[in-house]
């Protein structure tokens, strides 16, 4: 029976939401959400098993497939720094995310999905889809398939958040696995963005996304 251990932080939604794929997907698989403080515990073992981190607050020494892309995306200053020397995008915040599904195959571009803060609460809601016109699709998808292709990012699900400049894109940050806004994508895309991050990494082909 394959073992799975989901590395992560504050974000318990993201956890449980990819623990529901990937059961829905296997459901023979044994799943253990661990918080990232639990890594020496005895108690946890990832030997033998299959590591998803859906943190970048990882311990220097955790070895595991796209260990680099996470440093690399946990430094924004740098990513930003690089995204505008080598592609030449600027950078700034934004409330919109591009998921990119980087299969062996190929990506396959998701629908945008945009935040908007709650005027009560103050927090962030997420919704898919954001239609964007097609100028700004082609920014998107460019500046995604450069940008991982230069990491020679692994098979995962990516999320690549970016904000508007005048006519242009931003580069905010990038994110090497499902994050918050990921969440919206439940009930709206076959497959989700969870079930998704879960086929990339056990190479199950995934042929088409759509949004419903």
């Amino acid at each position: 029976m394959p073992r799975v251990a989901i590395l992560t932080g504050a974000d318990a939604d993201g956890a449980a939401a990819l623990a529901r794929a990937i059961a829905n997907s296997r459901p023979a698989t044994e799943i253990n959400i661990c918080a990232v403080w639990e890594l020496h515990s005895s108690a946890i073992a990832l030997s033998g098993a299959i590591v998803c981190p859906v943190t970048l607050d990882l311990p220097q020494d955790l070895v595991f497939p796209g260990r680099e892309v996470f440093g690399f995306c946990r430094d924004v200053s740098a990513t930003r720094d690089l995204v505008s020397e080598k592609f030449g995008v600027p950078s700034g915040d934004g409330n919109f995310w591009l998921p990119v599904v980087w299969t062996l195959k190929g990506p396959l571009y998701a629908e945008v999905i945009g935040g908007e803060f709650q005027q009560q609460s103050g927090e962030l809601s997420y919704r898919q889809p954001v239609h964007l016109s097609d100028v700004w699709r082609q920014q998107l998808y460019e500046l995604a398939y450069r940008l991982l292709d230069f990491l020679n990012a692994p098979p995962a699900t990516y999320l690549m958040q970016f904000g508007f400049a005048g006519e242009g894109i931003c580069f905010d940050r990038l994110w090497p696995f499902p994050a918050a806004p990921a969440i919206a994508s439940a009930g709206v895309q076959v497959p989700d963005l969870f079930t998704c991050h879960w086929y990339c990494l056990t190479g199950v082909p995934i042929y088409d996304l759509q949004c419903f």
